[in-house]
């Protein structure tokens, strides 16, 4: 599907800052792809479907979890966790992405997970980085960001995780197995 197409169909689903944010992730996103050799049309459209179902009704959500076994230990969580997952689904059956790169970007783009594609990575630090977003050691994660994927990995999973425990939030589990696995890399960011 073309991008205009995509964009035009997703507007309607969400405020309008929400579709500022999709097309920094996607400008962001498509940057990277470009920069570190990814498919550059497959991270545009995970990005601009990435939050397509971030405000359907959290019900509505949990049905389709259900019904379509998504994964039952979903249920549980709020629409932050449940709309990756959802969104992968709405992309497939509404938006005919049959690609399991771009699905699993969408999927795993709030949680993150242990050994992610770089195309997942890709959507994961965009999503975080983009021009819009505003908060304190942002600057820092684009910086790592344009010198290497792994350690942007790194450094976000780490702020997202520290910014969950600072708002004493509960940390999904895949989340903690993401924070585990670029933890371990022995390379660390310069977060100055």
């Amino acid at each position: 599907m073309e991008r205009e197409k995509l964009l035009k169909a997703i507007k309607p689903r969400m405020p309008e800052k929400r579709y500022i944010h999709t097309i920094g992730v996607m400008e962001t996103a498509i940057g990277l792809a470009q920069r570190y050799g990814e498919d550059s049309k497959k991270a545009e459209i995970a990005a601009v479907l990435h939050d397509v179902a971030k405000y359907a009704d959290e019900e509505w959500m949990r049905d389709i979890v259900r019904t379509h076994s998504l994964g039952s230990d979903l249920i549980a969580w709020g629409t932050e966790i449940l709309h990756g997952p959802v969104g992968a689904w709405v992309a497939q059956t509404e938006f005919q992405v049959e690609d399991e790169a771009i699905l699993n970007a969408i999927r795993f783009h709030t949680t993150g997970r242990a050994n992610m594609t770089k195309l997942e990575e890709i959507l994961f630090i965009a999503d975080m980085i983009e021009p819009n977003r505003k908060f304190p050691g942002v600057d820092a994660l684009r910086e790592i960001a344009q010198q290497d994927l792994k350690l942007a990995m790194r450094a976000c999973i780490q702020h997202s995780v520290a910014h969950l425990i600072k708002m004493e939030l509960a940390i999904y589990p895949r989340s903690i197995e993401c924070y585990n696995y670029y933890i371990s890399m022995e390379q660390k960011p310069s977060l100055q």
